[in-house]
């Protein structure tokens, strides 16, 4: 299962980390696995891109987190909407077997 926590502080987000791996399917084939990457991985490159909020970040094998460092942007703000977004049509979809997201506040 692909455990994420997404983190808030006063409402706003402060960060993710994401661990583990989906199930589905076998590895290469795992299309939960593979769609929950993307928008991972895809939000961090995007906020690295369109804006110039500062952040900091690990990836290894299942594993990949986004820590705000500063400020945090309408346009980071939107872009982790937008993540939250497709990860929760996933978990709802596949079900929390293979995805579940938590969100905790710092």
């Amino acid at each position: 299962m692909v455990n994420i926590t997404v983190f808030k502080k006063h409402g706003d987000y402060a960060g993710f980390e994401s661990s583990g791996h989906a199930g589905y399917g076998e590895e290469g084939n795992d299309i939960v696995c593979a769609a929950v990457s993307a928008l991972l991985i895809n939000t961090v490159n995007s906020i690295e891109t369109f804006t110039e909020d500062d952040f900091s970040g690990e990836e290894g094998d299942g594993y990949l987190s986004l820590h705000f460092t500063g400020e945090v942007s309408e346009k980071s703000e939107l872009l982790m909407d937008s993540l939250m977004l497709g990860l929760k049509m996933i978990e709802e979809n596949y079900g929390h077997k293979f995805l579940e997201i938590t969100t905790k506040e710092v």
